[in-house]
């Protein structure tokens, strides 16, 4: 029994890991590749690759979890989210730096939280309440440029950008998140992915090398696909709120990556938010470990 859960820490930890090499890789190969055909790309690579893999275990998974009919707006809700938040995700790391663009990927957990309770009703407990706070001041801070009171980082709004969107796809995720994961996996990385294509034709976006096309998809499979694969095979044994916990620890993964792969340096206001983004996510760690009242945050 414990060999098992242990296995389901790994599993969590390294769905985190896989999912926070993204971001730093992500802004070195659109140096290469366009913002939109990059989340083209990544998205692609997560649809087919999971795409083979479902495949692959087709026989073995039960057809009742298939979708169907009753499931249609919220799967198209996921889609044209999953178009939309990954482009501004790529806007942002493009235009500001990756370290900021990993911390800040963790307020994702409060555009959940908070559309879930504004929309779906759901309550929220005390300690993501404080966890929420915390992660606002980080997130502003990063935000923030110092310089003039209206001196903000068109990076870092676009990412927030982002994480509001993925909030709100979580929430229209969940709502089929018991259906088949192969499934809902390759219909977003697929879609989501034809969608930021035509997308990127359309604005006459211009690949350099198309040989990095290659390298975005398997960024895409093993950074999407395979970390959202590992994290529902950590549920399984851990349940949602434990996985969420241990999956919390991506955005400081990808920060850490990010002064090693784009050689980037923390200055003062990155530390101070760096502070509080701990603080904050002790507080959600706290919470989803003890009174288990968090749900899972999805790509």
């Amino acid at each position: 029994m414990k060999n098992k859960k242990m296995k389901a820490i790994i599993s969590a930890l390294l769905a985190a890991v896989l999912f926070a090499i993204s971001t730093p890789l992500s802004k070195k190969l659109m140096e290469n590749i366009p913002p939109t055909f990059m989340a083209a790309f990544l998205y692609l690579g997560a649809g087919v690759g999971v795409g083979i893999m479902y495949i692959l275990n087709y026989k073995k998974e039960d057809k009742s979890l298939k979708l169907d009919k009753s499931d249609f707006k919220y799967t198209i809700a996921m889609i044209g989210l999953d178009i939309l938040a990954p482009l501004l995700l790529m806007l942002g790391i493009k235009l500001g730096s990756a370290s900021n663009a990993s911390l800040l990927e963790n307020f994702e957990i409060v555009a959940t939280s908070l559309i879930a309770l504004i929309i779906f009703k759901e309550k929220i407990s005390y300690k993501l309440w404080i966890a929420i706070f915390f992660i606002i001041i980080s997130s502003f801070i990063l935000t923030f440029n110092g310089k003039t009171s209206l001196d903000f980082s068109i990076g870092s709004i676009f990412v927030l950008l982002a994480t509001i969107s993925w909030g709100l796809e979580n929430n229209c995720t969940k709502k089929i998140s018991e259906k088949s994961t192969y499934q809902i996996v390759t219909l977003k990385g697929i879609f989501s992915g034809l969608g930021s294509l035509f997308i990127g034709f359309l604005l006459k976006e211009k690949i350099i090398n198309y040989k990095y096309i290659f390298l975005a998809m398997i960024l895409g499979f093993v950074a999407y696909g395979l970390s959202i694969f590992l994290y529902v095979r950590a549920q399984r044994d851990l349940g949602a709120a434990k996985t969420s916990a241990y999956y919390s620890v991506a955005p400081f993964v990808g920060a850490f990556l990010a002064f090693i792969i784009n050689g980037e340096r923390p200055d003062e206001k990155f530390l101070l938010a760096l502070i509080f983004m701990i603080i904050g996510t002790i507080f959600v760690v706290n919470d989803s470990l003890i009174d288990n009242k968090i749900n899972k945050f999805e790509l």
